[in-house]
């Protein structure tokens, strides 16, 4: 006698009858009867199907094939889903099976290998945790330009922006050159003068990178490179000329440094914006010797001076004297500014004698004395 069983299948569910580990049958909303020795898998059809049968065996069903949707993701791929227009869910490579009846997500397969992150997808959904993770972000500044490598090759050059590219199987890296001004210090340069005197120098050099796949792609470590030009040219132009021509005109190193470099810099990617000499350092020997020559050229500039104003004295002197031999006038009245001259000097006259020293000095101030 076969023993059967009533079983409910309430709204939005259905029913998958097994018998011996086969599907049997489906069944939908409503009361049914089946018999105890039948298994019963009750699925809710709003959400993804599972099962604990294998898929194969429960899709050899027509009427199942033909209710369930079925996305397959690779290995090189990865599957957003988005409900009700709103993100869902990152499904990983493999097989999911979803009921058509009541399907709200829709499915996006990504193929991780094509690198670039297509525009269509928004960037809120780019930084979810769920798919950041299959993601990398790069970042190119303002004052920068970046260049894009895939495997190993140089794809393009990158403006400034933020970049999102897929994490497959190819390597992408980024090379990220800065285009504003830097400075080079070259501190300390022991070189030899064309009289072989021997000095230190400090010199302070300004650049931009102007090509930068000359600078990043075929130039090895331009920056380094760029240093050592520049002590170069600084040692040919010290060579050519002597320690006073050195010192005399610091500023002529500036022309010669920019010629010098142009081009070589220009091959490195670079220009050259501006070149000087800070600094000469001599050694203390030589220091010394300059300055004893600095006293003595001092000191003879001062006896210089000071026999031109004696000698313009003197003149002046013998000028005064031939005057006066020829103007009785005008020596009484040099007479008298030398007489106020001392008046001014004295504050107290003592007098001793008779009446006639006050004659006397009165005839001095009056001019009547001979």
């Amino acid at each position: 006698m076969l023993k059967i069983r009533q079983l409910r299948v309430d709204a939005y569910k259905v029913a998958l009858v097994l018998k011996d580990g086969a599907l049997v049958s489906i069944l939908k909303t409503g009361k049914h009867w089946i018999g105890y020795n039948r298994d019963v898998l009750t699925y809710d059809m709003t959400k993804p199907f599972t099962s604990v049968v294998d898929l194969d065996i429960l899709l050899k069903n027509e009427q199942l094939a033909e209710m369930l949707e079925i996305v397959i993701v690779k290995d090189n791929e990865i599957a957003i889903q988005y409900k009700n227009g709103i993100f869902y869910q990152v499904l990983r490579p493999g097989r999911y099976a979803f009921w058509k009846e009541y399907l709200t997500v829709t499915t996006e397969i990504i193929d991780l290998e094509d690198s670039e992150v297509k525009s269509d997808i928004s960037k809120k959904v780019l930084h979810l945790p769920q798919v950041l993770s299959y993601i990398k972000v790069l970042t190119v500044d303002s004052y920068e330009t970046g260049l894009l490598h895939i495997d190993g090759n140089f794809v393009k050059e990158l403006n400034p922006g933020v970049y999102y590219y897929w994490k497959g199987s190819k390597a992408i890296a980024l090379l990220k050159a800065d285009l504003r001004t830097q400075q080079i210090e070259i501190n300390g340069q022991e070189l030899l003068t064309k009289d072989k005197a021997s000095i230190r120098i400090n010199l302070t050099t300004s650049h931009q990178m102007v090509d930068v796949r000359k600078a990043l792609i075929d130039t090895n470590d331009s920056s380094k490179q760029l240093y050592s030009l520049m002590q170069l040219a600084l040692r040919e132009y010290v060579g050519q000329y002597s320690l006073d021509d050195m010192l005399a005109n610091k500023s002529a190193a500036t022309p010669y440094l920019l010629a010098y470099a142009k081009d070589k810099a220009d091959i490195l990617g670079y220009n050259i914006l501006t070149a000087g000499i800070k600094d000469i350092i001599l050694p203390g020997d030589v220091k010394e010797i300059m300055n004893q020559v600095l006293v003595a050229e001092k000191k003879a500039q001062a006896n210089v001076i000071m026999r031109r104003e004696e000698t313009a004295s003197t003149r002046s002197l013998l000028n005064t004297a031939k005057l006066m031999q020829d103007n009785d006038m005008l020596y009484k009245l040099k007479e008298m500014e030398y007489v106020e001259k001392i008046a001014d000097n004295i504050q107290n006259i003592t007098l001793q004698g008779g009446g006639h020293i006050v004659d006397q000095l009165k005839g001095i101030f009056s001019g009547s004395a001979k």
